[in-house]
């Protein structure tokens, strides 16, 4: 290491500062592509960090082992910047992304606004725009970098993603509790939101050259009406199903007072891990486990009977097309029928209005829907079964 990086790193002689920066370098240049001085570079800030969290961590201090914590942590932040690094510039940036997003998706709530799912993205990329500022600005000045400095190799775009994902989680003292810095930075951006613009999207869509208030002029009114007249390619029909299905059910669980269960289905479209939910939510395992069966009860109860239409034409098992099933299944499921369901289902097949049908059936609203309901769920069951060789659909 050179003078001036030495310097840096306080405790030189007590915790051999040369061998974890040895030990950083050879890792560096054995499992990446960068150059020698980029290698020696980012080894030495990483060195350097590890070392100062080392002196001021009272707890490190009191362990009597600093020598093997300042190694294990600088393992740590070894494999963080490699992993970046491993998943690429695109990858990398996605993957970054998605677990900030997940981290802050339930404290995006702007005060006397009610976001569908897609305005709460909205609204976080916004954000998360800021925070890789601030965070860029945080890794300058940790580092004692020129306010100019920018990551230039994929090396150092890796350190400063790991850098920042790292920054995001850092724990602030509050009295009584500690928060991670990123939620707290999104509570404040949320909470200085400007009150929700209403437009009347018939006037946008029209427009008027002889307002007397001068409506048409306003920035939220332009904006609407530039995005609709964009041409803009159409999203394939399977993805804006999805969307539409994603947005129903985010809209249904909150309706019924079900925000955790909400949390819950943002973090499982993250696609994260049983330990990284409870990690993210607070939760114990049993807690998690919990909330996961009556997030399931309420999937099916949307799914069978709430908004079964939607989901079952993203499933391509609309009425139509028998519920999804083959002709042998079909057969057999309608079969297992009694006399009620089957002049049920044909009466739906035939597009009769729930009204008509539980008048012809003598049957009450819920008497109609619980029968419903069961339809539903055995055709759910024959096409998840493996048992009837077609496999598990990968939508359900």
């Amino acid at each position: 290491m050179n003078s001036a990086a030495t310097a840096t790193i306080q405790g030189e002689n007590s915790i051999g500062v040369e061998v974890i920066f040895q030990l950083l370098f050879k890792e560096l240049q054995q499992s990446t592509k960068a150059s020698e001085q980029n290698c020696h570079d980012v080894a030495t800030r990483i060195a350097a960090e590890v070392y100062r969290i080392c002196q001021e961590s009272k707890r490190i201090q009191a362990s009597g082992s600093v020598e093997n914590s300042a190694m294990t942590l600088a393992k740590h932040r070894l494999q963080q910047c490699l992993r970046y690094y491993q998943l690429g510039s695109n990858r990398g940036r996605v993957e970054l992304h998605s677990t900030l997003s997940a981290i802050i998706y339930r404290y995006i709530n702007p005060p006397q606004r009610q976001l569908s799912y897609q305005g709460r993205l909205t609204i976080i990329e916004d954000f998360l725009q800021g925070f890789y500022l601030e965070a860029l600005n945080a890794f300058r000045r940790e580092n004692q970098l020129p306010m100019a400095y920018r990551p230039q190799s994929l090396l150092e775009l890796a350190e400063y993603m790991a850098f920042t994902e790292r920054y995001g989680k850092r724990r602030i003292p509050l009295p009584g509790r500690q928060q991670q810095l990123i939620i707290l930075r999104a509570q404040t951006f949320s909470q200085q939101q400007p009150p929700e613009t209403t437009v009347d999207i018939e006037q946008a869509a029209e427009g008027s050259a002889n307002e007397p208030d001068g409506s048409w002029e306003e920035p939220a009114v332009q904006q609407l009406r530039s995005a609709m007249a964009t041409q803009a390619e159409p999203e394939p029909e399977e993805d804006t199903l999805r969307s539409v299905v994603i947005t129903e059910l985010l809209n249904y669980l909150e309706q019924r007072q079900q925000t955790d269960c909400a949390d819950y289905f943002t973090l499982r479209l993250q696609d994260l891990s049983a330990q990284e939910i409870e990690s993210i939510l607070g939760l114990t395992p049993r807690q998690r486990d919990y909330l996961q069966q009556r997030f399931k009860y309420h999937l099916i109860r949307f799914a069978l009977l709430h908004r079964w239409e939607l989901v079952h034409e993203w499933l391509e098992a609309s009425l139509p097309t028998n519920l999804g099933l083959t002709p042998q299944q079909w057969q057999a499921y309608t079969a297992e029928l009694d006399d009620k369901q089957r002049s049920l289902l044909d009466l739906k097949q035939q597009g009769q209005p729930d009204e008509k049908i539980a008048k012809t059936l003598g049957l009450s609203m819920a008497q109609l829907q619980k029968r419903w309901f069961k339809i539903l769920e055995q055709a759910w069951e024959i096409r998840n079964s493996l048992v009837s060789g077609s496999g598990a659909s990968t939508h359900e």
